[in-house]
């Protein structure tokens, strides 16, 4: 009992000796938390050796975090030890002074940090060990309370793929959660003292013959032989996984590996526990001699099977022993084949065992238990994940997409009043019907209620301290779970369909639908408070929600990453996410400040890997497909780099893959990508652009429509740092080979970044680099393949860590040397608003794959809206003169005319014909021609060619409609005015006739006729005549449409769209005044040109069409063309098309409505009723008067007469 006490004692000390030369002392009751370590301190950046042991834990656990497989190699010398020794005069170890140069052994580091860390922080080195193909903790001892604890959380994070032998012709493949799997699984201990090395052996077994891999530290390696003080009794695991090739794979089945360190003697609860949870355990020995060994390995109620493995060259080997122990245990001389029996294993069934064994499970704290609990409460309602969907969270989806679409729609008609400078009531309108549907969709969100499973998940965030971690977590893993499952069988069902085009659709909506993850409750939980905005500010509703912002900023100061970028609806909720970054900026220090990366890069190039490599994070990816749309992170940064950086936080942002096969199917898949990268390029500090190889060809096109994006944007801010980082590429002398095909495609960007500043008329910028910052020299990185080796079984290339290490210092020294000071949080939340206020305000740009095709477009459109406007010219002077020769039809007799009028239409029509046709066949002949050159690009933009032929085929149908409603308009209005003739006529003889039957009528019935009375009688007769006509009224062109408030004031141009440049730019080539005077001379100019061609068109007193209109736009482009030398903006050219346009609109609307007056039948039949009726009432009195007088008496010739010479009034 004694000897129990001073053993306890002994090994306390130890730890707590060990925990304060390691320098993790104070983290031993209050953990090492994963935040802390991914903090960006002077450590992350510095290059120098371990000098003492704590240095030597600091630098693995870096060495770690990225993936570097050299991690376990750290040394360091005692220089730390021994002036710290000096400087204090201590003497009191001074007997341990010979084993102060001693080093530590990595198992006694892997052990200490496990015990000093948070359940996140092991789950996190858990990942990277395996990742690195090290071992991982099993069963974690602690020598100050000797007992020892199942790591199962720490391994939950691991996840593998592998291909068994039975799925090598289907070359399927299993992906699963590594302590959810059932693999045997195989341990190996060892029974007093052993010369051979079981870990060396172990590590031998796993390497196939190409390459050896240490798996399991031994005492061969650099510090594996050191003492362990702390790490006996550590269980170690590992896992054979086979990929599918009969000529490398070890073993064709999947298997767990397992390693006691430390005699079993010593460490009989572990042993026990791999017995009863191994299939077999294979106990190394030298010798068994005493009657303990013996019964330790007879006595055991074994589950697995034991093989003795002993070394017969040793010294102590006893023949006689082993047969003993082999006779009891009923072992055999039979050659020994893996796995016999197999003793399949789950993290539930190890569990079990070790609470049977007393040995503690990490799992069980109560937090993460209620965690666990309330995760699964939520899923355990999930069948199907898109039914799960609609009816748990039914706010995103597509209401949300409906939503989007009405806000894009929104942003255009904004730009569209922005652009016209004026109010518009057609415009207007329908913005607010815009604003009325959002509000609708606003009522709809808000008429459900809230889910049980948003109520559920809701509540368990709220959670205290890190019992919300572990529900984000378990919520993580289940949901990757299910939808990897789900996944397998969709996958299962589209290799069986595949014939059937139908059932394949099917299965890719079902497949795309699949996807559940964290991220889809907390986009449901922004639009839960975006929808409640919309009530009054006293609703109850409202005001119980205003919490979840805060809720969401502050897991995101705790290290979890906030859906900046809706994906499947490619939006932002912006109060959503502004309100959250805004209790950030609360929940923080004032003004804290904030630098931003972004990576970016065509889909599976291995933008996550890069990030997680580079600075430890871990996005949330969906499992079964890439990450959709744009998550950030906040990372800290320590007090030393905060002066360095002169920021307080590192904001990462990881993007979706660009150029995916899912979204290119979709017409809009390059306004998808391009919107992406405008937008995280414009947020970003440093924009990381990962290339797989040496083909950047993909990224260039996206990179420079981001660069033609900024060029369109009124306000851009700051200006982004371009770093190219190569993937995939190992030969050392790829940066020098490849110098010439950088320095090609800078000059390839640089030609794109001058065409767009061409057709932006924003021609200062003479290259890629004066938009973004970017060197051919420094700005390329080339990274090795990840894999050091073919996975499953590969360890990560160590050059590929070093790599991304010195591209990580690169950054970090970048974001140092940024000119432009650091943005606030308060600022960076309004930069991202206006920023996508900007890229939703583009709608044309984003279209295109590159700016030399959207260059090559607009010249290809410019040709061809010359071609139309001489079809259209020429088209209307053959209209002009038809409609002549139709007014004089029947005034003039030619003899080759028809006497008819349908006639003579018909001919004209089949003349009009034959002219469209010329004209048509000329147009399309040009367009032919133009695509067989070979300036201009034209190449590139030879997929519209198709396009602008069927163009062109509509042009000459629309003009063909046109001209044909022309001439019948003019036909009916001559044969109007005919039929008028007539009326005059025949309406005298019937007023005549209508009044002597008015008289006899009033002569039977003995009644004197009243003027009201008489009025009534003419009104019936009129409207029995309007109905007989052939004609109605015409109807007026509304000829201003968009433009009623503009030309009103005479046109001054301002240096307001001088000042968008840098003013010392423009003061060199140009006086800001004279720039000024040269512009508004030029516009006047322009101003009087058009004037007099709208005077002496008015002066013609025709009716309007729309070519006059065109030839004024035609007649501006022309001056401005030549007037090149005065520089303008877009912005001016607008202004001034609309200020001329106003006013010609004007004179057009006044001259049409003018010619109708005087051409319109109906027009010219009512301006003379008033006088009919006047007529109609004197014939009336006077003939009464004269039967008055004379029964017999007739109406005199000569009045009658005069009353027809005086209707002749038209």
């Amino acid at each position: 009992m004694e000897g129990e006490t001073v053993f306890s004692v002994s090994t306390e000390t130890q730890l707590e000796r060990l925990l304060e030369d390691l320098g993790l002392e104070q983290y031993y009751r209050k953990k090492l938390s994963l935040s802390k370590i991914l903090e960006i301190t002077k450590r992350t950046i510095t290059d120098e050796p371990a000098k003492c042991k704590s240095d030597q834990l600091w630098h693995f656990l870096k060495k770690l975090m990225m993936v570097n497989v050299t991690a376990r190699n750290v040394t360091y010398t005692s220089e730390c030890d021994s002036s710290s020794d000096e400087d204090s005069g201590s003497t009191e170890f001074d007997s341990d002074s010979s084993n102060t140069e001693d080093k530590v052994n990595p198992l006694d580091i892997v052990t200490a940090l496990f015990l000093c860390s948070d359940g996140f922080l092991q789950q996190e080195m858990a990942l990277k060990m395996s990742t690195c193909q090290f071992s991982v903790p099993l069963l974690l001892p602690n020598c100050d309370t000797n007992q020892c604890t199942l790591m199962l959380w720490a391994m939950r994070d691991i996840v593998k793929k592998y291909r068994p032998q039975s799925l090598s012709e289907s070359k399927g493949f299993i992906e699963d959660r590594i302590v959810l799997s059932e693999l045997p699984m195989i341990s190996f201990v060892r029974l007093g003292e052993c010369s051979s090395s079981k870990s060396e052996i172990l590590n031998k077994l796993l390497s196939n013959s190409q390459q050896y891999h240490d798996t399991f530290v031994h005492r061969n390696m650099e510090c594996g032989d050191s003492p362990r003080r702390i790490s006996n009794g550590l269980t170690e695991i590992t896992w054979y996984l086979p990929g599918g090739n009969t000529n490398n794979d070890i073993f064709s089945q999947p298997v767990a590996v397992a390693n006691l360190r430390g005699d079993i003697e010593s460490f009989q609860t572990q042993y026990s526990f791999l017995c009863q949870t191994s299939a077999a355990v294979f106990v190394f020995f030298d010798h068994l001699g005493s009657e303990s060994e013996f019964s330790l390995l007879t006595n055991q109620q074994h589950k697995a099977q034991i093989f003795l493995v002993g070394n017969n060259y040793s010294k102590r080997f006893s023949k006689d022993a082993l047969e003993k122990v082999a006779n009891k245990l009923g072992l055999t001389n039979d050659k020994i084949t893996i796995i016999r029996k197999k003793q399949k294993n789950e993290a539930d069934f190890m569990a079990d065992i070790a609470h049977e064994l007393g040995i503690l499970v990490d799992e069980d704290s109560p937090e993460c238990q209620i965690s666990r609990k309330n995760a699964e409460a939520i899923t355990a309602e999930i069948q199907y994940i898109h039914r799960f969907k609609e009816d748990q969270l039914p706010r995103q989806g597509e209401i949300w997409k409906d939503l989007t679409c009405l806000e894009k729609e929104e942003f255009l008609t904004s730009k569209l009043l922005e652009l016209l400078k004026v109010g518009s009531k057609n415009i207007a309108d329908y913005k607010s019907e815009l604003q009325l549907q959002k509000e609708q969709l606003r009522k709809k969100q808000n008429s459900y209620d809230m889910s049980r499973a948003m109520e559920c998940f809701i509540s368990a965030i709220s959670s205290p301290g890190t019992e919300r971690f572990y529900f984000l977590k378990w919520m993580q893993m289940i949901l990757d779970n299910m939808s990897r499952i789900k996944l397998s069988q969709l996958h299962e069902k589209y290799k069986e369909k595949c014939k059937n085009s139908e059932e394949i659709k099917e299965i890719d909506r079902q497949i795309s639908n699949s996807s559940l993850g964290t991220e889809h409750f907390f986009r449901e939980m922004g639009q839960i408070y975006e929808a409640s905005l919309s009530l009054p500010q006293t609703d109850p509703a409202r005001q119980q929600l205003q919490h979840l912002p805060k809720l969401c900023a502050e897991l995101l100061l705790d290290g979890f990453p906030l859906e900046l970028v809706d994906g499947d609806a490619s939006n932002i909720p912006l109060r959503w996410v502004s309100d959250v970054l805004s209790q950030l900026s609360d929940l923080v220090s004032p003004n804290r400040k904030i630098l931003v990366v972004t990576v970016l890069g065509v889909q599976g190039t291995g933008k996550s890997t890069l990030l997680n490599t580079m600075f430890g994070v871990q996005f949330a990816v969906s499992s079964g497909r890439c990450t959709r749309g744009a998550f950030m992170l906040l990372i800290k940064i320590d007090e030393y780099m905060k002066k360095v950086l002169n920021c307080d936080f590192m904001v990462i942002i990881d993007t979706e893959g660009l150029k995916s096969p899912e979204l290119a199917q979709l017409d809009n898949s390059y306004e998808h990508d391009n919107e992406l990268a405008t937008l995280v390029v414009g947020l970003s500090d440093v924009t990381i652009v990962n290339i797989a190889m040496e083909n950047s060809t993909e990224m260039k096109d996206i990179l420079q429509i981001v660069v033609h994006a900024f060029l369109r944007m009124k306000k851009v801010g700051k200006k982004p740092r371009c770093v190219f980082v190569h993937q995939n590429v190992s030969d050392v002398s790829a940066h020098e080979k490849n110098l010439r095909d950088r320095k090609l495609l800078l000059e390839q960007l640089n030609e794109m970044t001058q065409a767009a500043a061409k057709m932006e008329k924003k021609e200062e910028n003479k290259s890629f680099t004066d938009v973004m910052e970017y060197s051919p020299d420094t700005g390329n990185w080339y990274i090795p393949g990840l894999w050091n080796g073919n996975p499953p079984m590969a360890p990560v290339n160590a050059g590929y860590s070093e790599a991304v290490y010195e591209l990580k210092k690169n950054i970090i020294q970048l974001l140092g040397n940024c000119e432009s000071s650091a943005n606030d949080i308060s600022e960076f939340t309004e930069w991202i608003k206006s920023l996508w206020t900007a890229v939703k305000h583009e709608n044309f740009i984003f279209s295109f794959r590159n700016s030399l095709i959207a260059d090559a477009y607009m010249r290809l459109c410019t040709e061809f809206n010359k071609w139309e406007w001489e079809f259209k010219k020429e088209m209307y002077t053959w209209v002009t003169n038809a409609e002549t020769r139709i007014a004089n039809f029947g005034k003039v007799a030619v003899k080759s005319e028809s006497s008819d009028m349908r006639e003579f239409l018909t001919c004209l029509k089949s003349e009009a014909s034959t002219v469209l046709s010329t004209w048509e066949t000329k147009l399309l002949e040009n367009l032919t021609q133009y695509f067989q050159q070979t300036e201009g690009h034209v190449y590139l933009v030879e997929g519209c060619k198709e396009e602008f032929l069927n163009s062109g085929k509509s042009l000459r149908k629309e003009m063909e409609r046109s001209v044909f409603n022309q001439l019948t308009a003019a036909a009916e209005n001559r044969q109007g005015m005919k039929e008028i003739e007539k009326i005059r006529k025949n309406h005298t003889q019937e007023i005549e006739n209508a009044v002597c039957v008015l008289i006899d009528k009033c002569k039977k019935k003995k009644v004197q006729m009243t003027d009201k009375e008489l009025e009534k009688e003419f009104d019936k007769m009129w409207n029995e005549t309007l109905v007989k006509l052939s004609f109605s009224e015409q109807k007026i062109t509304n000829v201003f449409i968009l433009l009623e408030d503009c030309g009103k004031e005479p046109f001054k141009y301002t240096s307001e769209n001088i000042h968008r440049r840098p003013i010392h730019a423009v003061a060199k080539l140009y006086n800001i005044q004279v720039l000024i005077t040269a512009v508004q001379k030029l516009a006047d100019s322009i101003i009087d040109h058009c004037t007099q061609f709208v005077s002496e068109t008015v002066k013609r007193k025709n009716s309007y069409t729309d070519t006059y209109i065109q030839e004024i736009l035609h007649m501006i482009d022309e001056k401005l063309q030549n007037n090149q030398d005065v520089r303008t903006e877009i912005e001016f050219e607008v202004s001034l098309k609309q200020h001329i346009c106003g006013f010609a609109a004007r004179e057009f609307q006044k001259m049409h409505e003018d010619f109708i007056q005087a051409n319109d039948p109906y027009r010219c039949l009512m301006k003379n009723k008033e006088k009919f009726r006047d007529d109609f009432k004197d014939l009336f009195h006077e003939r009464d008067q004269c039967q008055k007088n004379s029964p017999t008496t007739v109406v005199p010739k000569f009045t009658v007469t005069g009353f027809i010479f005086k209707s002749k009034r038209f």
